[in-house]
């Protein structure tokens, strides 16, 4: 009987490589490395009204558009409690990211429409729409503590967002559009939630949100669920591809598109206006240049031309002798060329 070759054994340095692949495949794949949080700096921390400030950032989306905003009753970690509706909008500013990600903008210094404590509030406006907030006191602005929390509540969407409603026929003359967003929220804390305020807001293009203060009427238990409705209006004459937004405690809930048609009667009201306008414009003129004009170059409208006969001369009668009858004279006759016995016509004579 033949031997068998006894089996050559791995060398060490091989089993050892092995086994790293091997343990290399089961571990879990490392994440990859987070993108740096946006981060925002001011170059001074107080400030009075009429002043100015540089805000400089880094660590944003490079091409970002940003809102530079002093807010009112707001604080770092809380954010801007009241939305925007507690910022000085008419001041501020927007800023644009470069390519490495960073931003300076100068942004004058205003009083918000809010008591202090006070935030620089910088927002993403198209792309990362994330927000940073940066304490900052106006000096001789007003103070107060923060707003309580409504409660321990906890709101979160649990169903499909939708628009309701339909535009009217004046919509299509310019009047405003109306809709009705609907969705379905649950409250995910320990503590009910009593007359929940939200905000909706609709935004056009790269303009961020107007938003409006709308109350539901309602207590919502832990662990219950309910229909919200909440009416949104455009302005007047809007058209074009726009974004609802429902906001809730400083963070968005919902966001919903809403595609709005060219109000077209305008238009055509336009275009007839632009016909009717001229043509009556012309008549007029006319008429006024008929009535300026010389007597002598006046349109005189045409008259009937009434036929006339040509006026004759008179017929001489000779005078009527005593016992003579009046003789008829023909009217292509004169008398002294009429027929008479003494001149007898030639008539049918040779």
């Amino acid at each position: 009987m033949r031997p068998t070759r006894p089996t050559r054994p791995l060398r060490t340095g091989t089993a050892a490589a092995l086994l790293a692949a091997l343990l290399f495949a089961l571990l879990p794949t490392a994440p990859a490395a987070a993108e740096p949080a946006p981060k925002v700096a001011l170059s001074q921390s107080e400030g009075g009204k009429g002043g100015e400030l540089t805000v400089s950032g880094s660590g944003w989306k490079p091409g970002a558009l940003l809102m530079l905003l002093i807010c009112g009753q707001s604080a770092p970690g809380k954010g801007v409690i009241g939305g925007t509706n507690s910022c000085a909008n008419t001041d501020g500013r927007a800023a644009t990211v470069d390519a490495k990600g960073a931003f300076s903008q100068k942004l004058p210094i205003a009083e918000p429409p809010k008591p202090c404590p006070c935030v620089v509030h910088v927002a993403g406006v198209t792309g990362q729409q994330d927000s940073v907030d940066v304490g900052f006191t106006v000096a001789g602005h007003p103070t107060a503590p923060l707003p309580e929390p409504a409660g321990g509540g906890r709101l979160a969407v649990l169903a499909t967002v939708r628009l309701e409603g339909s535009s009217g026929v004046l919509v299509w003359f310019g009047a405003p559009a109306r809709r009705e967003v609907v969705f379905t929220v649950g409250n995910l804390g320990q503590t009910p939630v009593k007359d929940p305020v939200f905000e909706v807001g609709s935004s056009h293009g790269v303009f961020s949100p107007q938003y409006e203060e709308r109350q539901w009427r309602g207590t919502l238990a832990p662990g219950r669920k309910a229909l919200i409705r909440l009416p949104v209006e455009l302005t007047a004459g809007a058209h074009g591809d726009y974004q609802v937004s429902v906001r809730y405690g400083g963070k968005v809930l919902v966001e919903q598109p809403w595609g709005v048609g060219r109000p077209w009667g305008v238009t055509l009201f336009w275009l007839l206006l632009a016909v009717v306008v001229p043509a009556a414009l012309f008549r007029i003129g006319m008429a006024v240049v008929d009535r300026t004009r010389p007597a002598g170059r006046r349109r005189q409208r045409p008259r009937q031309h009434q036929h006339r006969a040509p006026d004759r001369a008179p017929v001489p009668v000779p005078p009527a002798t005593a016992g003579d009858e009046p003789t008829a004279v023909l009217p292509w006759f004169t008398p002294h060329s009429a027929p008479s016995e003494n001149s007898p016509t030639t008539k049918g004579q040779s």
